[in-house]
């Protein structure tokens, strides 16, 4: 796993065009960054649920990039468009506190438990729906990748409301991305309720907060996909 964290320089600029370019977008000054909680820790990349397909598989993905006349990528740009990708989000997310992890095929954006829902919610806090604005800007630039949403929760509760839970979570954040200008045939969403935690047990409130989580995959679209 590669967690990208710039030099302390690096980042106080980033940080300072990240911050401006929200201000742009907003018309007045953007929402302070949130800071990461110290009950989070990144998990790795090395679950199921990151290292199978594309959510619906890339055959069914495909063709309804095709019908929504995206045109995929030649495999030999497929490598440097998601370099490009990658560093725009680092840029981007610079001292809000979210994780950009580049991934063997693609990239995962995990945004802790502060951006996301309140226990046994489905809808956006305003804090989420600042960060997903500015996400949503910079994944319209990159039209010919597949976007997967994943949900979580944490333990309270019985395992099937979790899932069912995380699947309105995931559906909402693909919704507001869809709402906002990035193409329903490159979205797709699943919750995993609590089959993916941070803390296992999550026994403190700090704990499960942090299991609370949305992740955000982006997997180049190829011309070789059918």
């Amino acid at each position: 796993m590669r967690s990208f964290r710039p030099a302390a320089v690096l980042a106080t600029s980033a940080a300072a065009l990240a911050l401006a370019g929200c201000a742009n977008m907003f018309g007045s000054s953007p929402p302070p960054p949130v800071p990461r909680p110290a009950a989070f820790t990144a998990l790795g990349l090395s679950a199921a649920y990151l290292n199978g397909d594309v959510i619906g598989g890339r055959h069914a993905r495909a063709a309804k990039m095709r019908a929504a006349k995206i045109r995929p990528l030649a495999p030999y740009a497929a490598a440097s468009t998601m370099q490009r990708l990658e560093q725009e989000l680092r840029v981007q997310t610079a001292g809000i506190g979210l994780d950009v992890l580049a991934m063997p095929d693609g990239l995962l954006i995990r945004i802790p438990a502060s951006f996301t829902f309140q226990s046994n919610s489905a809808a956006v806090r305003p804090e989420f729906d600042a960060t997903l604005l500015e996400l949503t800007r910079t994944l319209k630039l990159y039209k010919q990748t597949y976007v997967d949403v994943f949900a979580h929760t944490d333990t309270t509760g019985s395992a099937e409301y979790n899932l069912s839970l995380s699947d309105k979570r995931a559906a909402a954040v693909a919704a507001y991305l869809a709402g906002h200008g990035v193409a329903r045939a490159r979205l797709a969403s699943r919750g995993l309720g609590e089959s993916a935690p941070l803390y296992n047990p999550d026994v403190t409130e700090t704990q499960k907060a942090a299991n609370r989580r949305v992740e955000i995959r982006v997997v180049p679209y190829r011309s070789t996909d059918r």
